[in-house]
């Protein structure tokens, strides 16, 4: 269901200006095309379900610039959840940062140091440096640890990964921890294989499929009841619901969620492309249509070119500085499914001459069987067929955590 935001006249929000800076608005900005979503209130914004918890304790935050609490209802101003938190006198000893980093401007799977905050002082540890789960040391003095990062609904999209390995050090560290849910934008769908765990990694590490139907809080429901964290332990878990909200909803994002997916077409695209991941084939990375396109020098010479170059999300872009022929992604339809479509033409306009599939891209499928499918020129339909089996027995476990319908 789209929400109405309609008020007698037509009205469309363009081109809103946020803030991507530290812990408060105004450092430095970024573009999103984006539709309000007045009506859903996420879970940071209900405070009056989660102060009780944390007064009087020494509180870890996990959290990056999407981490927000909505001053208006229409979701244009915010502050940090830190900096609200703090005002509200709540005892913040740290800060856990995803990848990406804590502003969410490092590329995709650089390492990000420990850093401190020049505004707080908290110190800043990195979950994606040194370690990706926190160590006994870095918990010894946080009595409850808050969780607050946007998901994007995609088994590759690595704030899974660092949820699973927090709820973890939590448990076996015996400290609580609350989710403060946020809404899926590729929550109304449910498609692609189901991980093979021979293929567990940090971008893929649950039996689940590449596009997975449930908010980061449900998902968290489900590592619990499905004893997916070392030695069955299960983790003191809290979840602070959405409100307004079911898994029809379209909500688009007002922040974005890491660097290369700057826009509502990107994200919807995201599952699609992003498993080009492990391939010789550009993504519109090192551009400005980041997951909006794919190409190639060596593709055919068309009307649509680019030229990557270094950006913010990728200092070294795949062909960087050649010019890229391709196949422009901006106006396709809204897909409601994970789509092979692009892939599969990608790989028939390669030359045998190039080497297409790298050595990780088995990872990001999460099965060896999808590269030999492609290669052996299996229709998409024929493709999909193979997994529908694996998507409905994950049917059955999610159903059992969902929060929302």
């Amino acid at each position: 269901m789209i929400f109405n935001v309609f008020k007698n006249t037509v009205l469309l929000f363009l081109l809103v200006l946020i803030s991507c800076g530290n812990f408060s608005k105004g450092e430095s900005k970024q573009e999103m095309i984006t539709i309000q979503n007045p009506e859903v209130i996420v879970g940071a914004n209900q405070t009056d379900h989660y102060l009780k918890l944390l007064e009087g304790k020494r509180v870890g935050i996990v959290a990056n610039q999407s981490s927000v609490i909505f001053k208006d209802s229409e979701q244009n101003t915010y502050s940090h959840l830190v900096d609200s938190l703090l005002k509200l006198k709540i005892n913040i000893v740290k800060v856990f940062s995803p990848e990406h980093g804590f502003r969410g401007k490092a590329d995709a799977g650089e390492l990000v140091d420990d850093s401190k905050d020049n505004k707080t002082g908290l110190s800043i540890i990195s979950l994606h440096g040194k370690n990706r789960k926190p160590t006994t040391e870095q918990l010894k003095d946080v009595d409850v640890v808050v969780f607050d990062l946007q998901d994007v609904g995609v088994r590759f999209y690595t704030y899974l990964s660092t949820m699973h390995y927090v709820m973890e050090a939590c448990a076996e560290a015996n400290i609580p921890m609350i989710v403060l849910d946020r809404p899926n934008p590729n929550g109304y769908y449910i498609d692609g294989p189901v991980l093979d765990l021979t293929y567990k990694s940090f971008v893929g590490m649950h039996p689940v499929p590449l596009v997975y139907g449930m908010t980061i809080g449900e998902y968290a429901l489900m590592i619990n009841g499905e004893h997916w964290l070392e030695n069955k332990l299960v983790c003191n878990l809290t979840v602070i619901r959405l409100k307004n909200y079911t898994h029809k909803t379209y909500y688009s994002l007002p922040i974005k969620p890491s660097p290369n997916l700057p826009n509502d077409k990107a994200i919807n695209l995201y599952p699609s492309l992003d498993i080009f991941r492990g391939t010789i084939i550009n993504v519109g990375r090192g551009t400005n249509l980041q997951m909006q396109c794919y190409g190639a020098p060596f593709f055919p010479k068309s009307d649509f070119s680019y030229i990557p170059k270094p950006n913010e999300g990728d200092k070294h872009p795949r062909f960087e500085n050649k010019i890229c022929y391709g196949v422009d992604l901006r106006k396709e339809p809204k897909l409601h499914k994970f789509t092979l479509k692009y892939i599969i033409d990608a790989y028939n306009k390669t030359p045998k001459s190039e080497i297409f599939f790298g050595t990780t891209f088995t990872v990001h499928a999460g099965n060896e069987i999808l590269q030999k499918q492609i290669e052996s020129g299996l229709t998409e339909e024929e493709i999909r067929a193979t997994w529908q089996e694996d998507l409905e027995n994950f049917k059955k476990i999610r159903v059992k955590y969902l929060i929302y319908k």
